[in-house]
Order: C-alpha cells, then structure tokens, then sequence
C-alpha cells in the first residue's frame, strides 16, 4: 500500500501531525501504531501513581483544548482518554494501522520514496515523519545475574498489574521521574521496599490540585477563559531559562527549597544526607512530589546507595557484597533516550541508518531534518526536549515547519526535499555552544541528556518562543528540491558533502 505519508506513533507528535494534515486538506496519509490503541508513552506507562509534571493546561494540543482535566497535574488514565478522545474527535482513527510495528524503513532512491517494513506487512510512502519519541522504549540494565532472578522482575514502562505487590518483599531501582510517583503508591502495601539510588533527585513541593466543577464548567462554557492559566503556567515556566540556560548559579534558591522540603518529612540526618543531591539544582529534571520522601521515612523502606553489581536468584548484590533479599524488582531505569533503536532501522539514501550516521551523538537542523535522508522528518528529533517546560509547545513548531517543507515541495513539484548538510552543521554548533554553559553541562551531575560521547542531544537551551519563531515560517533556501526528472544521483550529492 502506497501513502503520500506515513506517520511513525500515535503519541502527542504523531495524532498533532495527522491533525494538521487533514487540516491542510490532506488525506493520503496513516499513522503506523505498533500497539493496539493511540497513546505512545501515556499508554504505556500506566504504573501506579503516574501522573505528568507539567500542568494539565499546558500539557495538551494548543487546537485541541480539554475542559475536564480533573487535576492540575492531569494522571496518567485521563492523559491517555485525552489522546483517545482527540484521535476519534479528528477522525484519525481510519488512518491508523494498530499492530504495524516499524521493523525497517529505507529510502528507495529509484524510486524517491520510502519502503517501510512492519509487523503487519510492507508500506511506502513519499514522506516519511517519526514521531516515536525517546521515551518509546523502555532501558533495563544488563545486570549480571539477571536470567537467574526466581522471582517477578519488570519495567516501570511495562507494569505488570497481574503481579500483586501485596505484603512482598520489592525491590525498586532507580530514583528518576517515575520511582518518585512509585514508590510512594505501593510502599503501604508492600511488607518490605528496598530502594537503590544511583543518584539523589532534587524533589521539590508539589503545587498539584483536584480542578473543581465550576472551573470546569467555565472552561466548557467561555474556552477563551481556559487559555488564561495556561498562558500563565506556559511564562512562568518560561522564566526558568534564566537560570537553567544564562544563570545556573541563580537555581541555588531552589536547592534551599529542597533540602527545606526534605527537613519537613525527614528527621533522620543520615539519611537526609543520603538522598541530598550534591549537584546543582536543574541538572537533572527538577522533580514534584509531596510523597517521596515521607516515603523513605517508613519503616518498612530502605535506602541503597552502594550500587547494584549482580542480580542473584533471591535478591539484589550491591557493591559492598550485601545481599538484599527480595521477590519482585521494579526497573525504574528510563529509556533509551540517546540511543533510538527506531534509529537501527531507518536507512537515508546512502543505505546508511541514522544509528550509523549520528555515531552515538543525534543531530538534525530544528530537531527535525538531518542531511542524508530525503523526504524525512523527525518530530521529537534531537535537542528539542526540555527542562522546563510542554514539549508539547517545542513538538507544534516541528508539526507547522514540516507542514511548510511538504507544501514548498507541492509549489516547486519536487519529488526530494532534504536539509543542506552545511545548514545541518551550523544549527547544531550554535545549539552545542549555547549548552555548553547551561546547567545541564556545568552542573556536575551525569543525566540522560549525555549520550556516550558525553554530548547534550536532547534538551533545548534557550526559551520556546524562540524555537517557535524559528519554526513559524519555512526558509526553502536552508533545503535542497529535487524534481523527479532532475534529482540529483547519490553519488553526486556525497561528493558535494
């Protein structure tokens, strides 16, 4: 089957670019889901607690505002309604391929087209978008022992709900975004927890709220009213950049808010001095929770810091040869963010894949075109993550500049669009130089916006509006067009590289 394009995901960047295409009056184009419903990363994470750390307001498609957030922090059931909802409200559903997990996609320079490989058979299209993000596929480490496990072990990501924690002995490893919301669910149940902590979080107060029925009403009555606290949260947020990009020194003020946060829950100072940070404030993600640390505090929890060296059939080795005896581990060990193995697959036009190409360090002019693979679009793409605010906002200015791409090819009918390789280079140096003296680089913690090279590819180090603008009107001079009759051969185009 033949599209004019083809979408990779249904998350918040796959379902906004569908949207936009059907308002622009196209309709020759499917989403390729590799599951059974939309949702991406909010379908799949449906641990208990889970819940988004940015407000429910922002955090949604700027053209498809949701009334009814019950909370200001929307959780994740009513994230993934939302999606659902949207997907049937805009009449994508027919245009989604559920079980069609991407397998292989190459360019097929013959042809000008892409030939793509999935689960449920093969599909080509002229335009190829992937909107699978780097929270797609869950990271367990390879741990020594791990095979040998005699008891239930599983991602965060991948919650196994059949396994009741009830009066078991559980493991949780890892001390990111979503063991803070874990942890602090299933401790009352559970008959012991054991927490391993590579690295302290800064875990700041939680500003969360249940949204009462009159707010709800008004928004569903006046929806202009709603855009007043999303424009607020959206500025507010806004002025974080100060002091994560221009002024990491500034961000002291929230670690005095942090280690107060903790004093309040925690009486124990061994303990406190355990799970304090000894790296800026902002050079991991700054994470909300009111339940974390009086958690920790339990009886029944124990707090790791020595590092896990071996799984053994009835526990956990850490370094000091300690053996922690448990049934159930919970890998709360994030993603491969950095390292997409969507990457593996997807193969430009000199039959190279974008694993091979990038060498381990992503990049792409705006996050969203990389010089080799024609006719591709990658929305997120590198460097368009944030540390402070809706990647929403960052994954509609991709969704409006790859909407410009594809009509400057329908004006100039060309059959190849592709970023200038030097075009390409420029951006990303401006990006790495700019991030140089961001918090994220200086701040003296090693976080998952590192990739092996020890490169920032993943957050954005400037305020939003500024992308948005950049990404507000399409410059045809930054691309290369290439007719059907005219397009220039591959050997020709690696010469001029």
């Amino acid at each position: 089957m033949h599209h004019h394009i083809a979408i990779i995901g249904t998350g918040f960047s796959g379902l906004g670019m569908g949207i936009r295409l059907k308002r622009e009056g196209i309709e020759d184009f499917v989403l390729l889901e590799r599951a059974k419903d939309v949702g991406g990363t909010w379908r799949d994470n449906s641990y208990p607690g889970c819940q988004c750390d940015i407000p429910s307001h922002l955090y949604s498609l700027s053209f498809a505002p949701n009334p009814d957030w019950s909370r200001t922090y929307s959780m994740q059931p009513e994230i993934q309604d939302y999606l659902r909802r949207t997907a049937e409200k805009f009449e994508l559903i027919p245009h989604i391929r559920f079980d069609h997990e991407v397998t292989g996609a190459t360019w097929n320079e013959d042809a000008k087209r892409w030939e793509i490989d999935t689960a449920s058979g093969r599909v080509s299209a002229d335009i190829l978008v992937n909107s699978g993000g780097g929270l797609a596929d869950p990271r367990i480490p390879d741990l020594p022992g791990l095979d040998s496990f005699e008891g239930t072990y599983f991602h965060s990501a991948a919650w196994n709900h059949d396994h009741d924690l009830t009066g078991r002995k559980v493991a949780v490893v890892g001390t990111g975004a979503s063991a803070i919301q874990i942890v602090p669910k299933i401790q009352p149940d559970v008959a012991e927890l054991t927490v391993f902590q590579r690295t302290p979080p800064w875990v700041m107060p939680h500003r969360d709220r249940p949204i009462s029925r009159l707010e709800r009403t008004l928004y569903k009555r006046i929806p202009l009213l709603q855009k007043v606290p999303r424009y607020f949260v959206y500025w507010l947020r806004e002025l974080l950049v100060l002091g994560l990009v221009y002024r990491p020194k500034a961000l002291r003020f929230l670690e005095r808010v942090g280690r107060r946060h903790m004093e309040e829950a925690i009486d124990d100072r061994e303990l406190r001095d355990r799970l304090t940070p000894d790296y800026t404030a902002g050079c991991k993600r700054l994470l909300p929770s009111n339940g974390w640390y009086p958690a920790l505090a339990k009886e029944n929890v124990d707090v790791v810091t020595t590092g896990v060296t071996a799984i053994e059939p009835n526990g956990i080795r850490d370094e000091d040869g300690t053996l922690h005896e448990v049934d159930t581990i919970v890998f709360a060990t994030g993603f491969y963010v950095t390292e997409l193995p969507i990457a593996e697959r997807i193969r430009g036009r000199e039959g190279r894949s974008l694993a091979e190409t990038w060498n381990g360090s992503m990049e792409a002019y705006l996050g969203t075109a990389v010089a080799g693979f024609p006719n591709f679009f990658l929305i997120p793409g590198p460097n368009v993550g944030l540390g402070h605010n809706s990647v929403v906002v960052m994954f509609e200015g991709q969704i409006n500049y790859t909407l410009g791409a594809i009509r400057a090819m329908g004006r100039q009918a060309a059959a190849t669009i592709e970023v200038r390789p030097e075009v390409q280079e420029r951006y990303n140096a401006a990006i790495q130089k700019k991030l140089a003296n961001t918090v994220w680089n200086t701040g003296g913690c090693s976080s998952w916006y590192l990739d092996r090279n020890g490169v920032n590819t993943v957050l954005y180090p400037d305020f939003t509006w500024r992308f948005r603008l950049k990404t507000a009107r399409f410059d045809p001079a930054k691309f290369e067009f290439a007719t059907r009759s005219a397009a220039r051969p591959a050997a020709e185009l690696a010469a001029t590289r």
